[in-house]
């Protein structure tokens, strides 16, 4: 069955959903009631659209994801910069929207917004313009990307959280419920509290990334390196690449802390010795 541009079977969307002419929805998709599809939306296979979704602008999504009620993707940026310029909104494979998530498109003629494959976007969170979410990403309830935020592979922003334009979260990292978030968040690392302030290694979700054994090893050195000697970040990043042993990993944080534009997050340890 052909509805305008979109090759669906009619059963699959509801009578009571919007697809724009333009629109192009793959194989064996589904939209539910009152939902709106755009002019310049592309939907992949196999992905399924709840009910009073709407999603606009020059937005994709991938196949085989799952797009809850109430959640708005690819609207104008919430920024005052924006002039109705063409930007983008890209949602890789098996990615969860759950019910009310908000994720704009880009600020910028040409310019987007990513989110990553078989990340979880819980209700409620907010994703702003330009961000660039990897693969594997979990955010709970309520937490909120402002502009231009970088978030590595397998982050976990708990409920709650807010982060700061321009900040970048590190892989593997994990972010305390209701924390806010100003500087970057090295990749390994736990960081908790208003503003956050790292808390210790991720050792249990490195473990469960398959990290070596060797290689959390010298992650654990780095850590202290870098929040318990009491290095400057140029000191430790120094020592680091002298001290420890290549790999993979240790390559990842020492590539990531080279590039540090807002510093990084500092430990309580660190913090409560400044004050003493």
């Amino acid at each position: 069955m052909k509805i305008d541009n979109v090759v669906v079977p009619l059963r699959k969307i509801h009578e009571t959903a919007v697809i724009y002419p333009g629109a192009r929805l793959g194989r064996d998709v589904e939209v539910g009631p009152y939902s709106v599809i755009g002019e310049n939306v592309f939907v992949g296979d196999g992905t399924k659209i709840g009910a009073h979704v709407v999603i606009e602008g020059w937005t994709t999504i991938g196949r085989e994801c799952m797009i809850y009620h109430g959640a708005c993707l690819g609207g104008p940026p919430q920024d005052l910069k924006y002039k109705d310029e063409k930007s983008y909104l890209f949602i890789g494979d098996n990615t969860a929207i759950r019910e009310y998530a908000v994720i704009h498109r880009a600020t910028g003629e040409g310019e987007e917004t990513r989110v990553g494959s078989h990340c979880m976007i819980m209700g409620a969170t907010h994703i702003a313009h330009n961000c660039q979410v990897g693969n594997y990403v979990i955010m709970s309830n309520s937490a909120g990307l402002a502009g231009h935020v970088i978030v590595e592979d397998r982050a976990i922003i708990s409920g709650m959280s807010g982060v700061h334009q321009f900040v970048k979260i590190g892989r593997n990292a994990m972010i305390g419920g209701a924390s806010k978030v100003v500087q970057d968040v090295p990749p390994f690392v736990i960081a908790d509290g208003r503003p956050a302030r790292v808390c210790g290694l991720n050792s249990v979700g490195i473990a469960r990334a398959g990290i070596p054994e060797d290689a959390r090893r010298n992650l654990k050195k780095a850590y202290r390196m870098l929040f318990r000697s009491g290095m400057k970040l140029n000191e430790a990043i120094a020592a680091m690449e002298q001290e420890l042993d290549s790999s993979e990993p240790m390559d990842h944080l020492l590539r990531f802390l080279r590039n540090v534009n807002r510093g990084i997050c500092r430990s309580r340890r660190e913090e409560d010795a400044t004050e003493l």
